[in-house]
């Protein structure tokens, strides 16, 4: 075996796309080196292309924003590396390759999986398990509408306002859960039991993923937890949500539900027993939508989709190289950064681990020579080589610190005042060296 190669790369096929870009060059020379199979996607095998890659890599053509040709790409792969770009700032070429490219790959490889694992007549531990979906009207059964307040007293009394609150299932095929809270210290909410599939628990999954829509209100998720045939024995959990305009997708994973009570433990996946979404008016924050100057925030419409959970794993699936927004022209950046967030995004909601790393300006120089900083502030403010980037690629795919991570990478500098809380990590060029473990280990997940 060569000595650079890494147990269980011999039986690893990793798909990457934008295999002839700055870094791709790099990572699948790095891939080979250590054992893997590569399979690269490109738009066309050109002789320039072919010139580029090694002969043992397996071509693919195929384009990004085109499901079917992305579908035949991810056939036989077990990981894939995203380093693709967008050759223009035209908006439809940044949406194409860095929001709906993504969203292609992660759906058609969780397609992929979903399919292999019927073949051997089970489940795939890559599915998202489905709580609740709103779908028809008898959806709706069982969900209970409640309201309350957290306190009462004179004040609250005098300027009570009323409230309410319903759920209902429209003629345009929505479910909808709306009203509005006038009181002081008052909230509303709408509350299930959970019935999952026989043999499911919660505790084989990292969290939960909401498809809602609405006016951009933000809920508080309520997890009841403990023995479900003893109700004086159950505690709470809760976790502050955020919607937009419109519809979108909530990731709240069980890490970030605190328990209501200080003193009880964390909460227990496995002990959940039911789920509740409310409505407070306090802590609400003005939409900036030029249609809405005269928002009531104490009123509220929230349109439900479905509500999933999110599996668990021990190593990454995906990752997806992105970017800081350092060393883009001012004039563009606001709409690279806009599709790169939307890529990540759609990348997190998917279900597969992914690990998403957002390098500063790529420098075209050797690589392990200098330290790295690995940051999750927002502050990074330097370079790195391509191939640095191509490594930490590479040594995330069996790295269990670096699923479901975001963070930013750059060369070591010495920090401004009040901005020394990075974590700086020694990168040395030796190929023994595991820097990864330490520098992603001090970071949150689920990022």
């Amino acid at each position: 075996m060569c000595e650079f190669a890494i147990p269980g790369a011999q039986n690893t096929t990793v798909l990457v796309v934008g295999a002839t870009s700055r870094i791709g060059r790099i990572l699948v020379r790095k891939l080979m080196l250590r054992g893997y199979a590569v399979k690269a996607l490109v738009r066309k095998a050109d002789e320039e292309v072919v010139e580029v890659l090694p002969r043992s890599v397996e071509i693919v053509i195929g384009d990004v924003g085109d499901p079917t040709t992305v579908k035949s790409a991810v056939q036989g792969c077990n990981k894939i590396i995203y380093c693709a770009t967008a050759r223009s700032s035209i908006t439809a070429d940044l949406f194409r390759v860095d929001h709906q490219g993504v969203y292609n790959l992660s759906k058609a490889f969780q397609d992929h999986n979903n399919k292999l694992a019927q073949l051997r007549a089970g489940k795939s531990s890559k599915s998202k398990l489905m709580i609740a979906k709103f779908k028809t009207a008898s959806s709706l059964d069982g969900w209970e509408v409640r309201q309350g307040t957290y306190f009462q007293d004179v004040v609250t009394t005098k300027y009570d306002g009323g409230m309410d609150a319903k759920f209902e299932f429209t003629e345009n095929e929505d479910a909808v859960f709306s009203g509005y809270v006038f009181n002081r210290g008052g909230y509303v909410e709408l509350s299930k039991k959970l019935s999952l599939p026989l043999g499911c628990t919660l505790d084989r999954y990292e969290g939960l993923v909401l498809s809602v829509g609405g006016n951009g209100r933000s809920y508080v998720l309520i997890l009841e937890a403990g023995p479900s045939g003893d109700p004086s024995q159950s505690r709470l959990y809760f976790a502050r949500i955020s919607t937009k305009v419109g519809f979108c997708r909530v990731r709240v994973p069980f890490s970030s539900f605190r328990p209501v009570k200080p003193d009880h433990p964390v909460l227990d996946p496995f002990l959940v027993h039911t789920l509740t979404i409310r409505f407070e008016p306090r802590k609400q924050r003005t939409i900036e939508v030029n249609a809405r100057k005269n928002q009531d925030l104490r009123s509220f419409q929230l349109i439900l989709e479905y509500v999933k959970a999110l599996p668990t794993g021990q190593e990454t699936d995906f990752v997806l190289v992105s970017c800081s927004g350092l060393g883009i022209e001012p004039s563009r950046r606001e709409q690279v950064l806009k599709a790169k967030r939307a890529g990540e995004d759609s990348l997190r909601r998917s279900g597969l681990g992914y690990t998403i790393v957002r390098p500063g300006p790529l420098q075209e120089e050797p690589g392990g020579q200098r330290a790295l900083i690995f940051d999750q502030g927002n502050r990074i403010s330097r370079g790195i080589s391509c191939a640095d980037v191509a490594d930490i690629c590479v040594k995330a795919l069996h790295d269990t610190t670096a699923r479901n991570k975001s963070f930013d990478v750059c060369y070591e500098y010495v920090a401004d005042d009040g901005m020394e809380l990075y974590e700086l990590v020694a990168h040395l060029p030796d190929k023994a060296n595991n820097y990864l473990t330490p520098a992603l280990s001090v970071l949150e997940k689920n990022t």
